[in-house]
Order: structure tokens, then C-alpha cells, then sequence
């Protein structure tokens, strides 16, 4: 990967800036949270992060710190940057990285960012993605290459299990997803997010995904009840007699034949009790 190389410190009209194309929008609580903190100290504790684009006549891209450039906009002062020689890669690792280790991100951003960062990652280091690694392993030549995974378990401190888990439920989500998912009136847990992710059907993830956007549903789980009572028409009201018939008789068959005796000897009387009522029903 070519090194990216710092052009130059200075500061920028927010117009200047072009801001399109990012992983996670603007805030309107993040940046009134920044004007509040820079009217009482008067100081923006952090240059953003632009590129310069050389092949669109030295176009200046947003790299990180789109709240500041915001809050700079709209209080009409000039924003602090730092101007970066870079690849499309490490511009995206950077937003990414930035977002990861410095906002409050909620369980849907997480897992887009760390979908999209698994996905730079490895274009970054071919040689750690699944089946490759694994190949060089067997032959003995990849002893310092580490997985993402694990990469990015001890970079942020969370556990290598939830990083693949989070990946996982991001990476089934497309744009339109996303952006809907966002409108929700209640916040998209995680919970929710692996579920979706176990959806291989595109149309009842589409209906899972609108019915949280639209609150017509509480969970993903209940949106894809209704979308399987829609399809299939309502589950049959099940007899809770057999259901715990059924409970008895799992626990009966998992036991012991030790247990099995002694819980004949424990329970023999009310056992005999019910065998006459049922001889006499007869």
C-alpha cells in the first residue's frame, strides 16, 4: 500500500469540503453537543482529516470529522484540517477507524463500520483473508500474520467472538437496509441485527427491515412473525397439556435409570392413585 503523506496543516472554509459518500450521517445531536462545547471553551480539540483528490482538479474529500466540519459550517468559522496524500483505502480505514474508536456509535453503525473495516482490511492484507491465511499457514509461512478478527479485537479491546459476530450481521445488510434501519422509531439492537442476518430469503428481509423502519414491529423477531403469519397464515394454538406432557416426558427420558427408580419410589403412591382413576374412567 502506498504510505499516505501529510500535504499540509492549515484551515478551510467548510464549503470547501465535500462530505458526500459517508458510512455514517451527521448527527443532529453530535454536532449541537460540539457547538455547546465550543462556546463555552472556544477551542475545536481536533484538526479533521481531507484528502486531496488530484484527478478531480484538487477537490478536497472529507477523510474524518464530519460533526466538526458541521458545526464549523454552520457557526461560520474556518475548520482546522489536516490535508493527506492517500490512497481510497486508507482514507476509509481512517473514517472508519475514527468512528470506532472515538464516537458513540449505536449496535447498527458498529456492525456496518466493522463490516466495511473487514472488507478494507483485506484488500489491504490479501494474505489474511479466510482460506488464504489458512493455506500459508499449512505451509508454514504465516506465523506473524494475524486474522482481522483478531486484529481488531485487540485494537478496540472487545472480544474476537464479538467482532465476528458484529461482521457478520453487518455484512448482510445492504445500503437500503441501512438507511432504513436508521428511521426506526426504536433503536435496532444487536439482537436484531443477528437476526436479519440469519434471513437467506431477500423479500422477508426486506419486509423485517421496513417493518422495524415503520414501528410495525418491536423486534426483528416479531416483524419476521408477522411476515411468516402473513405468508403461512397463524401458527396453531398449541395445547399446553401436551406441551408439558412433552416436557415430562423429555426429562423422563433423559434421566438415569437410577433416577428413573428412585423417582418411581418417590411418587409411587400418587402414581398408583392415577393409574385406578384412569381403570375406573375405563
Amino acid at each position: 500500500m502506498r504510505e499516505a503523506k501529510l500535504l499540509r496543516v492549515c484551515e478551510l472554509d467548510p464549503k470547501e469540503i465535500d462530505t458526500s459518500n459517508r458510512l455514517r450521517p451527521v448527527t443532529e445531536a453530535g454536532v449541537e453537543s460540539l457547538i455547546a462545547s465550543y462556546k463555552d471553551t472556544g477551542v475545536l480539540k481536533d484538526e479533521v482529516l481531507v484528502r486531496e483528490v488530484r484527478h478531480q482538479k484538487n477537490a478536497l474529500k472529507l477523510i474524518a470529522g464530519g460533526h466538526r466540519v458541521e458545526m464549523c459550517f454552520r457557526l461560520g468559522i474556518k475548520v482546522p484540517a489536516k490535508i493527506y496524500d492517500c490512497t481510497d483505502e486508507w482514507a476509509r480505514m481512517m473514517e472508519i477507524d475514527d468512528n470506532l474508536a472515538g464516537a458513540e456509535m449505536n449496535a447498527l453503525d458498529t456492525a456496518v463500520f466493522l463490516a466495511q473495516r473487514k472488507a478494507v482490511y483485506e484488500r489491504l492484507h490479501p494474505e489474511t483473508k479466510q482460506g488464504v491465511a489458512g493455506g500459508l499457514a499449512r505451509q508454514g509461512l504465516a506465523s506473524d500474520i494475524v486474522s482481522f478478527a483478531d486484529a481488531t479485537s485487540e485494537k478496540f479491546g472487545v472480544s474476537k467472538r464479538h467482532v465476528e459476530r458484529m461482521i457478520a450481521a453487518g455484512r448482510k445488510l445492504d445500503g437500503r437496509d441501512v438507511q432504513l434501519l436508521r428511521q426506526a422509531p426504536r433503536p435496532v439492537t444487536f439482537k436484531d441485527l443477528s437476526e436479519i442476518s440469519k434471513i437467506s430469503n431477500t423479500v422477508e428481509r426486506y419486509e423485517v427491515v421496513e417493518a422495524l423502519s415503520e414501528g410495525r414491529a418491536k423486534s426483528a423477531t416479531d416483524a419476521r412473525n408477522q411476515y411468516a403469519e402473513k405468508e403461512h397464515g397463524p401458527k396453531p394454538v398449541k395445547d399446553p397439556v401436551e406441551q408439558e406432557l412433552a416436557a415430562l416426558l423429555n426429562a423422563y427420558r433423559r434421566a438415569g435409570q437410577a433416577a428413573r427408580r428412585r423417582f418411581v419410589r418417590r411418587e409411587i403412591e400418587t402414581l398408583e392413585a392415577l393409574v385406578a382413576e384412569e381403570g375406573g374412567a375405563a
